[in-house]
């Protein structure tokens, strides 16, 4: 094998193959390898643990085709190393030799045939709004467990909901929801549990993107992205039953602006050490956030919100609300409340309708 490409193009393509590596190859040691395959003009780079296997085509200057496995790691920080410019990567034996201006290094293949035969995915496709769907997806994976004790809740649940999908996804202390009106992805009742891991991955290689395919098997989702496509294995279990965590109503609602509540979080979490909560405490004279940590010192900030209901004081963990307010769309946001015990929800204050951030509060 015998190519020629520009240095940056071979950079992003084995930088997005080597996301899905492995990151010492398990049992399979050739995983920790990416495998190169060129076709022409056509180079094929190939990432995979497995679980996730993420595949990218580029453009090059061909001269002889082949396959070879390149480690990962080496490869992508030889090639990163080089000045912007033309690299040449030359594949003989055992060993790729690249060369770019007066550098050359030569780095020790990893058996080609030892990488697994990876199944190619379904003819039935569907099209999504890039835009959209990465919006969903910063909204709701963030809120997925990263315990693989636990690994159903590492999962976003995708479910057929009205004439859309429905994102869900929970670590059992939040809960975050996301409908995608008229994106007719699954069947009636259908659901799928995807991994977490793999979305945040799909969530890069998105970007500017105007679509993204979407191929679902029994086992597997595959996503397109222009030049990208991404496999994983789906989650097999039963999510839980997010719909009766959902109270059916709130007795308490505090209307507030988004960035002066996020400042305020943000500047008074800086006393919440050693995970300690902050409180809100909430009436008609608006909001008051307080943290106080033994030993430390205490902070507190008065923000102007609207508040209907009973005055009331909730304490929850800084991050976590915070991981909700800042991806909650809008201007102003609402936070609705039963009492210090039962979970909060917020919403846009303008458009409350297609997502919903579940909080659970922290007993003080």
């Amino acid at each position: 094998m015998k190519f020629r490409c520009e240095r940056d193009v071979l950079v992003e393509a084995l930088g997005a193959a080597g996301r899905a590596v492995a990151s010492r190859g398990g049992s399979l040691p050739v995983l920790a390898g990416i495998r190169i395959e060129l076709r022409g003009d056509q180079l094929h780079l190939t990432g995979s643990d497995l679980d996730l296997t993420i595949g990218v085509e580029t453009s090059v200057t061909g001269a002889a085709d082949g396959v070879a496995v390149v480690p990962s790691r080496i490869t992508n920080e030889m090639v990163r190393s080089l000045a912007s410019g033309r690299v040449d990567v030359a594949v003989e034996g055992d060993e790729a030799r690249i060369s770019a201006g007066r550098f050359e290094s030569t780095i020790r293949l990893l058996p080609a045939e030892e990488f697994p035969r990876l199944a190619g995915p379904p003819p039935d496709a569907v099209t999504l709004s890039a835009k959209a769907f990465a919006a969903a997806l910063r909204q709701v994976v963030p809120a997925a467990s990263a315990d693989d004790a636990r690994p159903i809740l590492t999962g976003v649940l995708m479910a057929a909901e009205g004439n859309g999908l429905r994102l869900v996804a929970t670590d059992s202390y939040r809960l975050a929801v996301r409908d995608l009106p008229g994106t007719s992805v699954l069947s009636q009742d259908q659901t799928v549990l995807v991994p977490s891991r793999a979305l945040r991955e799909l969530e890069r290689i998105l970007g500017g993107s105007d679509e993204v395919t979407l191929r679902l098997g029994e086992r597997e989702a595959t996503f397109e992205v222009g030049t990208v496509q991404l496999t994983t294995r789906l989650i097999e279990g039963e999510f839980p039953n997010y719909r009766g965590l959902i109270p059916s109503g709130y007795p308490n609602r505090l209307t507030v602006g988004r960035e002066g509540l996020l400042d305020a979080v943000r500047r008074v979490k800086l006393m919440a050490r050693e995970a300690t909560p902050v409180r809100l405490s909430m009436g008609t004279d608006g909001l008051e956030l307080v943290a106080v940590t033994q030993d430390v010192g205490q902070a507190h900030e008065q923000v102007d919100a609207s508040f209907d209901g009973t005055e009331l004081t909730v304490a929850f963990n800084p991050e976590y609300l915070l991981d909700g307010v800042e991806v909650t769309p809008g201007d102003e946001i609402v936070l609705e409340t039963i009492d210090h015990q039962k979970p909060a929800v917020i919403r846009s204050a303008t458009d409350g309708e297609e997502f919903l951030y579940l909080l659970m509060p922290v007993r003080v």
